[in-house]
């Protein structure tokens, strides 16, 4: 279908580009953006993107869709509900399915289900080792045959560093990139919050910065030692920060995300035991807090990720110790990048980095632009219009996340992905 998007503020962080634009479509792909159409193009479809944004669809680094195994907590078609209606247009699943991602045929499935007209591109992250359980190698050359697009533990640690080493090495040398989260098994054991003052007061068995800093020490040595691309997932510490500092300023090839939740949220949050503030990693310090917002704008944080985990009511509605770790996020992406770049004055080309180009430069993808030729992939937002987060409102299965009865601005109007209309807020075209 040709379409033609007009009278809207078109911006694409990968080129720079920031100006009143229309954007025209044909077969799926973008054919020219600027004042007027391509020779012989005649739209069949228009929207009017009058007093809204037009950006790339947004790429998010870390969003669970909980098939297979998980189906009570969320199924396939309503997270990609979520992510059209979040203008999330792209994404990589953690391998903590169940089963984990550990063989070619699971991923098959899971792509092949993905496979359809107004569903988010799905890339895998693979499973590093069997089972997740740090003991045995995968077939990562297999698994990236069938759609994995790194490999990587999702919340699992592997205990054993030499097992480390050899999945290191052995990524490095067909080269696959490799994402962890660093989280000691040892010193952050049964810790369901950070290690401060709060968790004391609330009685919390508590997870120390040293837990993340000592792991992201292994992993940043042992990257030193075999020259893997490593990525940091869901960094939470300023301390940490300050390891990825010196590494990248050492040559070392690595990058890393933070989520959302930690860009805005802190463990004072918690309150009095609100198991919506139950994240992994834990909700830090405002110090931590801060510093993490100083790095993502001066760039030494790479991405921002949503950490879309769905939990179903009756993992959330139990002691804040016993509940399970996890939040909705894909549909708050876009707002809550949006609200940060408000608060610290930046220009929206660079917040909108963070969840457009930047994301696609670490998968490696020629995607996250509007330029001819690439995939029409889109979203359409009002900057201004602010919605209240509710249960109703959310199309996610996970109901739970700490902005509950927050108003944030960035109303997602329209999303296009593969010039396929997924998602319009008022159903016209």
């Amino acid at each position: 279908m040709k379409i033609s998007i007009q009278n809207g503020r078109v911006i694409d962080p990968a080129s720079g580009l920031d100006r009143p634009a229309s954007v025209f479509i044909a077969d799926g792909k973008i054919v020219g953006a600027g004042e007027t159409a391509p020779g012989g193009f005649r739209a069949e479809g228009v929207i009017d993107a009058g007093g809204c944004i037009v950006c790339p669809g947004l790429i998010d680094l870390s969003a669970r869709l909980r098939e297979p195994g998980f189906e009570y907590k969320a199924t396939l078609e309503s997270e990609m509900a979520a992510a059209a209606a979040g203008g999330v247009t792209r994404l990589v699943c953690p391998p903590d399915t169940d089963p984990p991602l550990d063989e070619p045929g699971l991923v098959e499935m899971l792509k092949y289900r993905a496979r359809q007209p107004g569903f988010a591109h799905v890339h895998p992250l693979g499973a590093l080792t069997m089972g997740l359980a740090g003991q045995r190698l995968t077939e990562m050359a297999e698994l990236a045959e069938a759609g994995c697009i790194a490999f990587g533990q999702a919340n699992a640690s592997i205990v054993d560093t030499q097992v480390l080493l050899r999945a290191m090495q052995y990524a490095a040398t067909f080269g696959f990139s490799v994402w962890l989260h660093p989280q000691d098994a040892h010193l952050g054991r049964n810790g369901v919050a950070h290690d401060g003052a709060v968790a004391a007061r609330l009685g919390l068995a508590g997870i120390p910065v040293i837990a993340e800093t000592v792991a992201l020490a292994t992993y940043l040595q042992l990257t030193r030692e075999t020259g893997v691309r490593l990525h940091i997932r869901r960094l939470s510490s300023a301390a940490g920060l300050e390891l990825i500092r010196a590494a990248r300023a050492s040559g070392l090839p690595v990058t890393c995300d933070i989520t959302v939740n930690h860009l805005h949220l802190c463990d004072d949050d918690i309150g009095y035991f609100d198991a919506h503030a139950r994240l992994d990693p834990p909700l830090r310090s405002t110090a931590d807090r801060a510093a993490l917002a100083a790095g993502l704008a001066d760039g030494s944080i790479d991405v921002l990720c949503s950490d879309h985990t769905p939990v179903d009511d009756d993992a959330k509605q139990v002691p804040f110790a016993e509940a399970e770790a996890g939040a909705t996020g894909l549909e708050l992406l876009l707002p809550l990048t949006l609200k940060w770049a408000n608060e610290n004055q930046l220009p929206l080309t660079t917040a909108l980095a963070k969840i457009t180009s930047d994301p696609a430069r670490i998968l490696g993808l020629e995607c996250g632009r509007i330029a001819v030729d690439s995939p029409a992939d889109l979203c359409i937002f009002d900057p201004a219009t602010a919605v209240t987060v509710s249960r109703e409102r959310l199309k996610s299965q996970g109901k739970n996340t700490p902005f509950l009865g927050h108003g944030l601005a960035g109303e997602v109007r329209y999303t296009l992905i593969g010039g396929h209309l997924a998602y319009a807020a008022d159903r016209l075209l």
